[in-house]
């Protein structure tokens, strides 16, 4: 039975799927948001995991671009002010990086002199690479080497524009960065090996590479600017304020948002969208289909690989998923001693690149990565690595139960309070990620962001401008450029290509 007919059916209500239905609706199209949890928000959302134990499941924090917030005229929760971000050390000798660039200083002037007079030039130089992703993810990329012409090239002009406009020593160190590994990054400001790890640690959060990595300069400059610095900033009444906020606007303007409703299948006649396909065998059709799943589940498994070109099919095949993150969740009295912060353990860079040694080869670090925050009485840890593709064993209890050991141990050494007073935990794996949040191989950016998937080879080169091989079938997630992190841009560029 096929329902009623739609000007745009948008699969996801993760904050990009949300933010094109509020910009579609606006303009007065008919929208169907079809989400398969039962509550709205993606990645960008806040869920209670037992009583008193609310939590940011995924993110920390994170905000939408400012234009987003403006044109949706979104009522979202103020921004509070940005925690320090403090990288722990044995010897309790921690590296307190505030926001006050002259009170960062301070702290690290116990580490380096020179490191400390290098901060605000830094801090600077980090407020013109923010500007700088934030321009390119604003523009639609052309479809090198395909179909590129004059005007698919306008928005990449615009941005070697922009780019030249920051002065031409600036504009060469961005462009040199961007292949650049996060260690050879830190190098070039730094001497001490506690502020290089420090800041580093940024070009590896939610990645599965190491700082030895070639184009983790990139990713370190893509994190910095999503974050918006080096800490978080936490939503007043958790993240998934966002989402609700958004899916509120969207309804708002007259669209609708249903949960509950998984899509099993798009249906495709003769290279052409027609609709979709629920779980519950209900057919919908639509002029348009968006989606905001990640390419992989879109053109694998909803599409179909029997509807595709089998080169893009296979160009497909290749994105690099490789989810390594693993969340653990702990409900204590708040008696544990972790300060009001972003605290990460990155104590140098040779113990960051040996964490992401075990997933080389598929194994779960046992000096992993940290980064916590806290919340009240909860604490959340984003735990690398933590390798969807396991050399030994599963995904199973077990295997959950080691990596919340792990984390706990390890904050434990210095936090020693800290074991005594947890009274409740929740662990995310990798495969959670993928069967619960809907990311395939658990990886958070909906494919990895390296050089070769990046910009104009996002999602697959020849393909980067949102749009897809099949007529009426676009893609506006994670996956495409502008996505990756919070910010909404993936979710609004879609509006400019959609017919």
């Amino acid at each position: 039975m096929t329902s009623n007919h739609y000007d745009t059916i948008i699969i996801g209500a993760g904050h990009n799927g949300l933010v094109a239905a509020a910009y579609l609706a606006k303009q007065g199209k008919k929208v169907l948001v079809l989400e398969r949890r039962d509550i709205v928000g993606g990645q960008v959302v806040t869920e209670s995991f037992g009583d008193g134990f609310t939590v940011d499941s995924l993110h920390a924090g994170g905000t939408l671009r400012p234009d987003i917030i403006k044109d949706l005229k979104l009522s979202l929760p103020a921004v509070g002010e940005r925690k320090p971000f403090i990288s722990l050390q044995q010897d309790s000798n921690h590296l307190v990086l505030n926001s006050d660039p002259a009170k960062a200083a301070e702290s690290i002037k116990r580490f380096s002199a020179k490191d400390a007079a290098n901060w605000l030039p830094f801090i600077e130089f980090m407020k013109k690479v923010t500007k700088f992703i934030h321009s390119a993810n604003s523009k639609i990329m052309p479809r090198l080497p395909l179909g590129f012409s004059f005007s698919e090239g306008m928005d990449l002009a615009k941005l070697g524009i922009d780019l030249r406009m920051f002065g031409g020593p600036d504009m060469m160190r961005i462009i040199r960065g961007i292949p650049m590994t996060a260690d050879e990054f830190v190098d070039e400001w730094f001497e001490s090996d506690v502020v290089k790890a420090a800041v580093a640690s940024l070009g590896i959060h939610g990645f599965t590479l190491g700082t030895f990595g070639a184009g983790t300069g990139y990713t370190l400059m893509h994190n910095w600017a999503n974050r918006g610095g080096l800490s978080h900033v936490a939503v007043q009444g958790g993240i998934g304020k966002i989402t609700e906020a958004l899916a509120s606007a969207v309804k708002s303007f007259g669209g609708e948002i249903r949960t509950n409703a998984e899509v099993k299948s798009i249906q495709v006649d003769t290279f052409t969208c027609k609709g979709v396909v629920l779980a519950n065998g209900e057919e919908i059709a639509a002029k348009n289909i968006i989606s905001a799943a990640d390419p992989k589940h879109t053109f694998l498994t909803l599409v179909g690989a029997v509807n595709l070109p089998p080169e893009f099919v296979w160009n497909v095949q290749s994105i690099k998923m490789r989810g390594s993150v693993a969340k653990v969740h702990l409900l204590t009295d708040g008696k544990h001693g972790i300060p009001d912060a972003t605290v990460a353990l990155a104590p140098s860079i040779k113990y960051l690149e040996k964490a992401y040694d075990a997933a080389k080869y598929h194994g779960i670090s046992e000096k992993p990565y940290l980064e916590v925050t806290t919340s009240g009485n909860v604490i959340s840890i984003h735990f690398q690595y933590a390798p969807y593709s396991l050399k030994i064993g599963d995904w199973g209890l077990e295997t959950k139960k080691k990596v919340e050991e792990l984390a706990i141990n390890t904050l434990s050494e210095y936090f020693p309070n800290l074991k005594s007073q947890i009274s409740n935990s929740h662990v995310i794996t990798p495969l959670d990620l993928e069967q619960t949040y809907g990311l395939t191989e658990g990886d958070l950016n909906h494919g990895q962001i390296m050089l070769d998937q990046f910009m104009f080879m996002r999602p697959i080169p020849g393909w980067s401008n949102h749009k897809t091989p099949l007529d009426n079938l676009y893609l506006c997630g994670s996956g495409v450029h502008g996505g990756g992190g919070i910010s909404g841009a993936s979710g609004r560029n879609i509006i400019k290509v959609l017919k």
